[in-house]
């Protein structure tokens, strides 16, 4: 399941998607429009700063807007700045891999192979899915 700030996190891209390229969105706007309590954005904007998906600019007219194009940022990006990986098993990930210390081979491992599957299964269709085709529905 995708915690609260990612949940948050694609709400708030998706409203700022929506604005005409040149807008600069205030926080408070954005949570009024998107229903994130204010304090928690600002968290996660500065969440998603650090990721290169959006930028801000400071002072009166300040505000946030998207860095990374609408067409290009996928559920899959989000999911791991905010929840990690992806994979059901560290031993499944392919940007968190880690081995499982109860198994005695991975090679051989039916676990782990069906998890593959899962994993793979998953991550296609959340690269499949922009906050761009996400805003056209």
């Amino acid at each position: 399941m995708l915690s609260h700030k990612a949940k948050y996190a694609l709400k708030a891209l998706l409203f700022l998607a929506q604005q005409d390229d040149n807008h600069i969105s205030r926080t408070i706007e954005i949570a009024e429009a998107a229903n994130i309590p204010k304090k928690f954005l600002e968290q996660i904007l500065l969440d998603l700063k650090r990721g290169h998906f959006v930028g801000s600019k400071q002072g009166k007219f300040g505000g946030y807007y998207l860095l990374k194009s609408k067409n290009e940022i996928t559920l899959a990006d989000i999911h791991r700045l905010f929840d990690g990986a992806i994979a059901l098993l560290p031993c499944a990930s392919l940007n968190f891999y880690e081995p499982c210390s109860d198994c005695t081979s991975e090679s051989e491992c039916l676990l782990r192979h069906g998890l593959m599957t899962i994993r793979d299964e998953t991550l296609k269709a959340m690269q499949g899915i922009t906050i761009s085709s996400l805003v056209k529905k």
